[in-house]
């Protein structure tokens, strides 16, 4: 019955002139639209839609959400879903996501957290979060520096919903919900010997294809390895092969001939 009326209220979302609308916007705005196939732009588009008209944004610190960066947001978070089994007019996309709230940049996060000493903060500067139960965040300059700029293996939005991902088993443990027994050893022995050679990986390491910020937690590694698997694809490829094909297991995507090509 719910998928019933999801779908009636998503035909009226969807559609070519809504598709062609949101097209043009992120053929100007996302870098990842030039190494996609026609069947992925449409794809992307949908979900895209999906995600504006589902889920509550709210600009924060004064920001006048537009359409335009609505599109740029959304479409960085369907980028990760591209490869999934998803009817764009029925299934869920990202239940775990009621709010995305946008600050024009950086904000200080004023809850209090205890570190790992027994410290408490009493807040930080942050430019984004992904709470458990809870909404997305982003800074709009660094979210739309991250859709222009694909190539930099650092972006914030696939970060965050990153760990949206992550969290849909209940746990956030840097392994999100996977097919069987068998991908769920592979999972961590793979990414177990990945996250403890970026530990012990010297700082500033040239050689490093990953943000060092991925060595706080497995949850954290994760996180940055997608920013990897989709912003430095063929780096990640040649130096953590069982790492990407992993990752291309899981998003069910080739990333690094989707580059090359």
């Amino acid at each position: 019955m719910l998928s019933f009326f999801r779908k009636r209220r998503r035909g009226r979302v969807l559609g070519p002139e809504a598709r062609s609308r949101i097209g043009a916007i992120l053929a100007g705005q996302l870098d990842a639209w030039r190494g996609l196939r026609a069947i992925e732009r449409d794809r992307l588009c949908d979900l895209s839609l999906v995600l504006i008209a589902e889920k509550r944004w709210e600009g924060c610190a004064g920001l006048e959400l537009t359409e335009e960066m609505q599109a740029v947001i959304a479409a960085q978070a369907a980028l990760l879903l591209l490869g999934f089994d998803l009817d764009p007019l029925a299934a869920p996309v990202y239940p775990n996501v009621r709010d995305i709230l946008v600050y024009p940049s950086g904000y200080f996060n004023t809850v209090k957290r205890r570190d790992a000493l027994g410290i408490v903060h009493e807040g930080s500067p942050n430019l984004g979060e992904a709470w458990y139960g809870g909404p997305v965040i982003v800074s709009w300059e660094h979210a739309a520096h991250g859709a222009r700029d694909g190539a930099d293996g650092r972006n914030l939005v696939l970060h965050e919903f990153a760990h949206k991902l992550d969290m849909l088993d209940g746990v956030v443990d840097g392994t999100p919900p996977l097919p069987g027994a068998a991908a769920y050893t592979t999972w961590r022995q793979v990414m177990n010997d990945a996250f403890e050679r970026l530990r012990a990986a010297r700082p500033g390491a040239s050689v490093l294809v990953l943000d060092r910020y991925g060595a706080t937690s497995p949850a954290e590694f994760f996180a940055v390895a997608t920013e990897a698997f989709f912003e430095r694809s063929c780096d990640l490829r040649e130096r953590e092969p069982a790492l990407y094909d992993t990752l291309a297991m899981y998003y069910r995507q080739d990333t690094a001939s989707r580059a090359a090509s």
